[in-house]
This record gives structure tokens, sequence and C-alpha cells, in this order.
């Protein structure tokens, strides 16, 4: 591998563009083809953001002489297979969340990546966000400990849209895509795996085919509880927000930023080099890359996350 990490990035769409703007600010990287489903759009991306190569194809980046590593931000259906297919290709990868939308493929993903010795990273985006990073700095020296953590996922989504407002060819999930989000980060702040678990779903969409409701109960091997609430039927605010309550204290956090429990906003401006969490997980990734070692978000750390929410699911189809 030379100096520079050569990167592949596939799926243009909200959250490519994320990735592309965050790896401007990292050194040694370069992105040198960008792969996306419309070839015009892609070609418009890619020179605005000084990519070389544009494809329709993941095969053909993949062929690419000296290419290092892929970064996938493509549908939720696409990933498991599309890690196998650049983990067979002799590259590194990181799959935005989620890892996989069966556990079966999630298992499969990490098998192979055992096999070949690769780095591959899922993109659980909570366990760089700086506020969480804040929290998860006072969890381990001891500072503070999780009692409950209640978390609201609201979209409103009754379209097949992007975080951008932009019509989307395929569905997105409340379970296997943003329930994710909270089972992964509640069992890595907790410091304990989930023992219990259970979910109700509302309606399911004449259209989209997906609940657009559901409530998910979460608890941990040291008796720390999770309430989530989930919806694609909330017209505003939209977003993700956390309540960890604890034995010192309460937070609240929103994306990268953090407030207690009287809404005072916490500094975070010594937690990491950057405010930006998509940032941070990408600097993982690539750190993991040149060290030679495990990524926080490995395939293998996440596992467990694709496990309850298998769980969860096999529950609701009941």
């Amino acid at each position: 591998m030379s100096s520079t990490i050569k990167v592949a990035l596939a799926g243009a769409g909200a959250f490519g563009i994320k990735h592309l703007d965050a790896i401007r600010n990292i050194s040694d990287v370069q992105v040198v083809s960008l792969v996306s489903r419309e070839l015009d759009k892609t070609r418009e991306i890619a020179a605005k953001y000084g990519i070389g190569h544009c494809t329709t194809e993941l095969s053909e980046s993949l062929a690419l002489p000296g290419l290092d590593a892929v970064i996938l931000c493509t549908p939720t259906q696409m990933h498991a297979a599309q890690a196998i297919q650049c983990l067979k290709a002799g590259k590194h990868v990181q799959v935005e969340i989620p890892l996989a939308d069966s556990l079966a493929d999630a298992q499969a993903v990490v098998a192979l990546q055992q096999e070949k010795k690769l780095v591959a990273m899922c993109g659980h985006t909570r366990r760089f966000n700086p506020s969480h990073q804040w929290v998860r700095s006072r969890i381990v020296s001891g500072e503070f400990k999780i009692q409950q953590m209640d978390v609201q996922t609201y979209f409103f989504r009754r379209t097949n849209m992007n975080a951008l407002g932009q019509p989307r060819s395929w569905t997105d999930h409340l379970l296997w895509h943003h329930a994710a989000h909270t089972v992964d980060l509640f069992a890595y702040q907790t410091r304990s795996p989930i023992v219990q678990a259970n979910a109700i779903q509302g309606p399911i969409h004449p259209t989209l085919g997906i609940a657009m409701d559901m409530s998910i109960q979460l608890k941990a091997a040291n008796g720390a509880i999770c309430t989530l609430s989930l919806s694609f039927n909330n017209d505003g605010p939209l977003g993700t927000f956390f309540r960890y309550i604890g034995d010192s204290g309460t937070y609240l956090a929103r994306y990268d930023d953090l407030f207690n429990g009287k809404e005072e906003k916490v500094d975070l401006s010594q937690v990491d080099v950057s405010m930006n969490g998509i940032e941070l997980q990408d600097r993982e990734f690539f750190a993991a890359i040149i060290e030679g070692r495990e990524p926080n978000a490995s395939v293998a750390q996440v596992l467990p996350c694709y496990e309850v929410l298998h769980k969860l699911e096999q529950q609701l189809k009941g």
C-alpha cells in the first residue's frame, strides 16, 4: 500500500456526500472512484470532489489498480452482499449502518472478515459522535453509571425519501437500520451485554410494506434499561435524541452536541480532533488500516447488535 490510501465510495446519496466532505479533512486519503446508480449525477458529484473515475458498477471500481479500501453508502438491502464482494476482492471495507438486514447475512460478513484478516467496519456513528464519546469517557473513568437511556428516533418518511428530501429507490427500516444505532450504543455505553429485549410495532404501511411506528425495550446484564421510540410518522422535530439518566447526572445527546439535564451545553471541544462524527468514524477506519488493527465498530464488535435485532424481528413476526 502506498502512503496515500486509495478509496472507492459507493453510493452518492445523502450519506455518501457526508463521507466525501469528511474525507476532505483527512490527510493521505484519496477517493479515486465514485459508484452510484445514475451515471450523469455521479459524474457531477465526482467533478465537484475531484474524483477521477465514476461508474455504476462496484466491480469496475474493485478492479482499479492500487485500490485499498471501499466505503459503502448504498441501500441497506445491498450492504452485506457488497461488503462480501469487497472482502473477496481483497479490499478493506467500511459499510454504512446497518451491516445487514438479516442475522445470517451479518454472520457471513463477519466470517469472511475473520478469514481474510482485512479491516471491516460498520458505520455505527454514535460510537464516534463527540457527545457520546464524552459520556463514555466518564463511564470508563467510573464518574458516571447509566441507569436508564431514553431514546427517540423520529422522522417524517411516508414516502421513499432520503435525508436530503430526495426520492430514492429503496425502503428504509426502523428495526434493521434506525434501531441498530441505539441497540449497539446501549450495550457499548453500559459495557454490558443486552439480556432482555422486547418490541411492539404499529400497522404496516400499505405501500411501503414496513411498520411506521415501533417501541423497543432493552435491559443490560448490569441492570441498566433502555426505552426506544421510533417513528416515520413524526412531523417534526426530526432526528434522534438520547437522554442518559445516570447515578451522577442526566445528559441529552443530539448528534454531535450534548446538554446536561438543565439544558446547559457541555463543552466538547477537547473530546477529539473533530466535532463531526462521520469524520471521526472515517478517521478510525483509515487509522485501523494503517496500523493493521481491529477498528472500533468492527463487524465482529457490532454483531451482537444484529443478534438482538434478529430476536426482536422474530418477536414481531410471532
